[in-house]
Parts: structure tokens; C-alpha cells; sequence
């Protein structure tokens, strides 16, 4: 029997290859089963109920204890999904987009979705609220060399005017500006508006967004905190302005061509 030969038709080289096919094949199998650990198991859109998971392709629930000293599970198989949407498919087959039923833009479809996160305040390492105006970091100050945006007038994406920048809200963690902190010109209720939704002018010394309206400002979701924002608030904050870059209008819904 020549030197490496196990049989007389089976070498080392020969094993090996068989024994990376199994690994592979465990490997891949392994990556496809956990990946389904977000957004599994499947609705039924036609029955309007959950699919039953699969034993085999869904991994069996994961604990991951998150900083905030709760514990969550995934995948998350009794979630009690919201059905009261005010929506509507414009085509019966599955798949078909939703479309708001109303003209508001807490639509909680398409760019106005948003996820349930808990309703409490992301923290830094140090126990710290991480997202708070500067007159409440008041360590932080805005660069002497870069366009302050407190005082400045904000437009809305018809070129009306919605309020004035009162203050920045600023993230402890990235040392980064967030939102800008918006008071109306009626009522002088304050809102926030992201910071990635709009963009500043050093030579008109204005802020302007082509999120939404002048006038929709006035059904941007608040905080009960006037000084802090939850999770939760985020989410509603960010899917409002998101849902203004296509239900706004009317016109954002039609063709560009």
C-alpha cells in the first residue's frame, strides 16, 4: 500500500476534501438559521396571522441582556403585532405597498414606519442621558468658526416659514448634534427636527428641510421631557419626517416621470 493510502482507493488528500464539504455545509447552515433571528417567523398576509415557525430553519429563542438591564429574546415568537393601521393596500396580491388612509403623516408605513423600542433614555457609560440640549451639557459649546443654527429662522420644504432654532441637542456619546430643538411661531410649542432631515445656511443664516411642510411642524410628535428624548420618541420623531419625504404631498406618491 503506497505511503498515505488508508485503502487502496482512499488517501488523506480524499478525506480531507469529504471532511471540508461537511464543515462547509454545517457552516452555511448554521448562518442561514441564525440570520432568521430578526423579522421570523413570517406573517401570513393572506390569513393575517403568524406562520408556524419552522423547528428546523428557526433558531430556538437567544437571551441577549442589553445595558439597560432588560432582556430580550430572538426570535421572538408571542410579539403581539399592531394591526390598527391607518392603511390600506392599493393591490390585493401580497406584496403590495400600503398607503396612508388619512393625510397625517404618523402613518407608521413605508418611510414612516418605526419599531416599538423601550420608552426610556439611551444612557452613556456613566449613567448619563446620551441625547440632551446644550443647556443641559452646557460643557459643550458650537465651534466659533462654524454656523451657529441657534436664532436662525427654519423653512419648511415649501418655503414657509415654521419656527426658530432655540437650541441644539447634542449626542454625549459622539459629540455630535442630533436635533434641532424648533419653536413654532404659534403657540410656541418646541419640536425637534434631526439634523440629517435639514441643512444650514452660513450665508442666508437660515435652516431649511424638504422633509415637510411649515405647517406640519405642528404635528411633530413631542417628549414628556422637555429636556431629554426616550427611544421610542426617537422613533416616532425620525419616522414622521421620514413619512413627510413621500406622503407630504400628493405629488411625492405620483411618477417623477
Amino acid at each position: 500500500m503506497p505511503r498515505g493510502e488508508i485503502t487502496g482507493y482512499i488517501d488523506v488528500a480524499q478525506v480531507t476534501l469529504y471532511a471540508f464539504w461537511f464543515f462547509f455545509a454545517g457552516l452555511v447552515f448554521y448562518l442561514r438559521r441564525e440570520d432568521r433571528r430578526e423579522g421570523y417567523p413570517l406573517e401570513n398576509e393572506a390569513a393575517g396571522r403568524l406562520k408556524s415557525p419552522d423547528p428546523i430553519l428557526i433558531p430556538t429563542p437567544k437571551a441577549f441582556r442589553l445595558s439597560s438591564g432588560h432582556t430580550t429574546y430572538a426570535p421572538q415568537t408571542n410579539v403581539a403585532y399592531e394591526t390598527a393601521v391607518p392603511a390600506s393596500k392599493r393591490e390585493p396580491w401580497p406584496g403590495a405597498p400600503y398607503y396612508p388612509d388619512d393625510a397625517s403623516l404618523q402613518t407608521s408605513v413605508g418611510p414612516g414606519s418605526w419599531v416599538a423600542r423601550h420608552d426610556e433614555h439611551d444612557r452613556t457609560w456613566d449613567g448619563q442621558y446620551r441625547i440632551v440640549p446644550l443647556r443641559v451639557a452646557d460643557h459643550f459649546v458650537v465651534h466659533e468658526d462654524g454656523p451657529n443654527p441657534i436664532g436662525m429662522t427654519v423653512f419648511g420644504a415649501d418655503r414657509h416659514v415654521a419656527g426658530t432654532v432655540t437650541d441644539l441637542w447634542l449626542d454625549r456619546g459622539e459629540s455630535m448634534v442630533r436635533y434641532y430643538e424648533v419653536e413654532l411661531g404659534v403657540g410656541g410649542r418646541r419640536v425637534l427636527m434631526p439634523a440629517t432631515f435639514c441643512s444650514t445656511s452660513l450665508f442666508t443664516h437660515t435652516v431649511k428641510t424638504e422633509a415637510i411642510l411649515a405647517a406640519q411642524f405642528a404635528d411633530v410628535p413631542g417628549t414628556k421631557d422637555p429636556d431629554s428624548v426616550t427611544l421610542r420618541e426617537e422613533e416616532r420623531i425620525m419616522a414622521y419626517y421620514g413619512a413627510g419625504t413621500l406622503y407630504a404631498t400628493p405629488g411625492r406618491q405620483e411618477p417623477i416621470l
